[in-house]
């Protein structure tokens, strides 16, 4: 792998790193947030309707941001939007002001929306450049985001450090990771040719990929997966405080617990990759997600339950990368394809768990999660979908991708 390329995936590495931490800032602080704010647990729903609204503009347009301005634009752009909303957290959160905090995570979920599919696409270029699969390390990168994030908004928590204080720090430290981060971008990637319209090429391609059943069937293993991680993302502290009595650092404790459990498994998950293929990585990881989720919901015992919370995230924590990369190699327009699976992905990941709070607030939180645990195992069963022509081992990932995947106009600069 040339110099280019190698910089240009550690400053992947750094997006979703920055990705991470700003998202478990957030998430850490969500019982002292709900606390300012004087909310009821729905009524938690409803503000964090403003993320997922925010999040669902977001990714509904990033596919063809990137289509007709290339990844590099989009993802600087849509970084900033997300720093610019986590700062109106920080300065609604200090005004005790639920409009302020909504709009905040609102803008927060727009620029996090329209950024993930710019980066996704990006990664899945930097697979195929460089011949080795990718896209899990980057995503363990956002996971190790949530660690760290998680374990300062720990710290925070226990020294009793006001959240405006936090997430303002916050972001200035992710202002100066994207400053560095974005130099090492290259412009061009995922753009088509100037002469063909985005209105031409919609026309064309869309229709026909929601005729793909194997496309089809990776967004539906993306929406099980994606409402485990984000069910976690948006409702573990408050799970652990609200249906298991514990205390709000013990609370944001499993959560770090949690993302250190995605860390593992999306880091170490090339190995079991390259042995046994996609279909027995996604079929296990659903098998242990659902065990994780079963003894949360139905054990009493605390300990039992945070420590089942490690099984929830291991399962967890390759199925939203392995499929995008199985939506990027199963056909023409790749851009188009893994546009389509993160919208699908996004629905469960941001919609879903406000949803779940409106249930929570009428059974409780642990019952709610009973519609995870379904979606899970069915991810099981779906598993065989996000095997595809381009193999699943990073030695596939070159040999095949002319074949599979367009030229994008940064390859005569990168490969």
């Amino acid at each position: 792998m040339d110099q280019p390329v190698r910089r240009r995936r550690h400053a992947l590495f750094l997006l979703f790193l920055l990705a991470g931490i700003t998202m478990s800032s957030w998430v850490t602080r969500t019982p002292a947030i709900r606390d300012r704010l004087e909310l009821s647990t729905a009524h938690m729903g409803l503000v964090l309707f403003g993320l997922s609204l925010g999040s669902m503009a977001g990714i509904s347009c990033s596919g063809r941001l990137v289509s007709r301005f290339g990844t590099r634009p989009v993802i600087v752009w849509g970084t900033w939007l997300l720093i610019a909303g986590l700062a109106t957290v920080s300065w609604g959160s200090a005004a005790a002001s639920v409009p302020m905090v909504t709009a905040g995570l609102c803008a927060f979920g727009a620029g996090l929306g329209v950024g993930d599919v710019a980066v996704n696409v990006d990664g899945t270029d930097v697979e195929r450049i460089g011949g080795r699969t990718t896209l899990p390390a980057l995503h363990g990168c956002f996971s190790l985001g949530t660690v760290l994030g998680a374990g300062a908004g720990m710290a925070a928590t226990a020294a009793g450090i006001p959240v405006s204080w936090h997430l303002a720090a916050v972001s200035l430290l992710a202002v100066g990771l994207l400053v560095h981060a974005m130099r090492a971008i290259p412009e061009g990637t995922g753009r088509t040719a100037f002469e063909q319209s985005h209105e031409a090429q919609a026309d064309k391609h869309r229709p026909a990929l929601w005729k793909d059943r194997q496309l089809v069937l990776i967004g539906a293993i993306v929406l099980a997966m994606a409402l485990a991680e984000g069910s976690a993302n948006d409702w573990l502290p408050l799970l652990m405080v609200d249906g298991h009595g514990m205390g709000a650092t013990a609370g944001s404790l499993v959560y770090a617990g949690f993302a250190a459990a995605m860390t593992l498994g999306r880091f170490g998950g090339t190995y079991f990759l390259d042995r046994f293929g996609r279909t027995a990585v996604v079929r296990a990881s659903a098998v242990s997600g659902a065990l994780g989720l079963l003894v949360v919901i139905v054990s009493d015992n605390a300990v039992m339950a945070g420590a089942a919370v490690l099984l929830w995230g291991l399962g967890a924590s390759l199925g939203f990368p392995l499929a995008l990369s199985a939506a990027g190699e199963s056909g023409p327009d790749q851009t188009a394809r893994v546009s389509l699976v993160a919208v699908i992905g996004y629905i469960a990941f941001l919609v879903g768990p406000p949803g779940l709070g409106f249930l929570g607030g009428q059974v409780g939180l642990r019952p709610a999660m009973l519609v995870v645990l379904a979606c899970v195992v069915c991810a099981a069963f779906l598993a065989p979908a996000v095997e595809t022509r381009a193999g699943h081992s990073g030695q596939d990932v070159k040999g095949t991708a002319d074949a599979d995947v367009p030229a994008t106009a940064d390859d005569s600069g990168s490969a």
